[in-house]
């Protein structure tokens, strides 16, 4: 059993590493509690006070998405998304402190209440006829308007496992997206003042880790663990609900449709300023949520250090260090070519050693080229030149051609500093390096490569 201890401490720990949710699984009945706040309904109650509330009327928030639950044993009938979102809106609109919200979504109900009032009143007021029944009711200047109108389902799916001599786990995850319009509208004209959405995305995961082993004959030990969590759909839609508010009454302010209260002015011009710079940075986010690349680069620069393993005649190999410097000219942002020229050695234990200096160029192609962190591919070729001659049957071998292909990946720090680590392996086209021989294969050797990227731009946004 002892030996295969440290198996079961490789699995647990992998497994408990980001169990929140496993640490804190539901063991008994809890007691009703008041409702959980989203974490953006701080800032919705912390916006500034209006001049004066705004009276508005919601009739109904509709779920105009016709998205049904995903289910992987057959056909759900429950709706994906709440089919209470009047509520959750009528509830921000009242937190933001910007509006006053009079009932219309049941006001077929309130009229029916209203003539109860009136006809008990005349019946047992006869005496005073003539004075007020009943207060009358408040008419909306505006009406909020707008629906959930989309629910995407796995719009990004993974997952990573291991397993080895029957221990091992895994872990998945799921993102769903959920968007929601909104729309203020003048009930004197009809016009509609300002149309926001805001969208929202929704991650469910799933960790799981587990071991089965014979310990001894006929003994198996068999040992599973795991959770999942699912980010609640209801909880994304009242956080969606009140971005699309908090954005509703900032882009009013900034129209001057309405404004905040004379003593608060200055804090309403930095929330204005904050979402100014908010939706500048979207222009550069994509649907999942990633910062692309907008710039427009057409050469860059490098610097890296290198490693280089050599793969020949002679066993034991050990790495190298080396030093390379680059230029690269930029075609697109998927395609560019790579002109490197380093130095560097290749050896062995205590029989081989030799310096090298070499020029090669590559074609790369970045597979996320919008992206700030993306993989790339390379292939090309170039010329080693080893600083000293050693003969090969009797032929100084001092200039050899070889082939390169390889994989890395890139991120960029900044606008236009990168950083690059790369792997490749170099197919040298004659078997001279070594000044050996001998096998079916030529000479080789692997590189790996860490450095960073100066880029070079026009300066100005596609």
């Amino acid at each position: 059993m002892k030996k295969y201890l440290w198996i079961i401490v490789l699995v647990l720990p992998w497994v408990f590493s980001g169990c929140g949710a496993y640490l804190n699984q539901p063991m008994k009945t809890t007691r009703a509690r008041l409702g959980e706040e989203t974490p953006f309904n701080f800032h919705l109650r912390n916006l500034p006070k209006p001049e004066e509330p705004i009276i508005v009327a919601v009739y109904k928030l509709r779920d105009q998405t016709g998205q049904y639950k995903p289910s992987e044993i057959g056909t759900s009938w429950s709706t994906a998304v709440t089919q209470g979102a009047t509520n959750i809106l009528i509830k921000t609109l009242m937190d933001s402190g910007w509006f006053t919200v009079i009932e219309r979504e049941n006001v077929g109900n309130l009229l029916n209440e209203r003539k109860i009032i009136r006809s008990t009143r005349m019946e047992f007021n006869k005496d005073n006829a003539g004075q007020a029944l009943i207060s009358p009711l408040l008419f909306a200047g505006m009406i909020i308007e707008g629906g959930i109108v989309s629910y995407e389902s796995n719009i990004m799916t993974g997952g990573i496992g291991v397993r080895y001599f029957g221990a091992g786990g895994s872990g998945k995850y799921r993102q769903d997206r959920v968007t929601v319009y909104l729309r203020a509208i003048a009930t004197k004209s009809g016009r509609v003042l300002k149309n926001v959405y805001t969208s929202k995305t929704l991650l469910s995961q799933a960790v799981d880790g587990g071991l089965f082993r014979f310990v001894k004959f006929s003994r198996l030990l068999e040992v599973e663990t795991g959770f999942t969590y699912n980010e609640p759909a209801d909880m994304a839609v009242t956080e969606a609900i009140e971005k699309a508010v908090y954005s509703l009454i900032l882009e009013g302010a900034q129209e001057g449709l309405w404004r905040a209260d004379d003593a608060q002015q200055s804090l309403m011009k930095g929330a204005m300023a904050a979402y100014d710079l908010e939706k500048e940075e979207m222009e550069d986010i994509d649907l999942l949520g990633r910062e692309n690349l907008k710039q427009d680069y057409y050469s860059a620069f490098s610097l890296s250090g290198t490693s280089l393993l050599y793969q020949g005649d002679y066993p034991n190999p050990v790495f190298q260090p080396g030093v390379e410097a680059g230029i690269t000219a930029v075609f697109s942002k998927s395609l560019s070519f790579h002109l490197g020229f380093g130095k560097s050695s290749l050896a062995s234990e205590q029989v081989f050693d030799r310096k090298i200096t070499y020029f090669d160029g590559s074609v790369r192609f970045r597979l996320l080229p919008a992206d700030r962190f993306s993989p790339f591919l390379f292939a090309g070729g170039g010329l080693m030149m080893p600083d000293e001659k050693m003969p090969v049957n009797n032929i100084a071998s001092n200039a050899l051609l070889k082939m390169n292909a390889g994989l890395g990946l890139e991120y960029f720090v900044t606008d236009y500093i990168g950083l690059e680590l790369a792997l490749d392996n170099n197919y040298i086209m004659s078997d001279g390096l070594d000044g050996v021989v001998s096998g079916k294969y030529n000479d080789f050797f692997y590189r790996s490569r860490l450095g960073v990227k100066f880029y070079l731009g026009r300066n100005k946004k596609q």
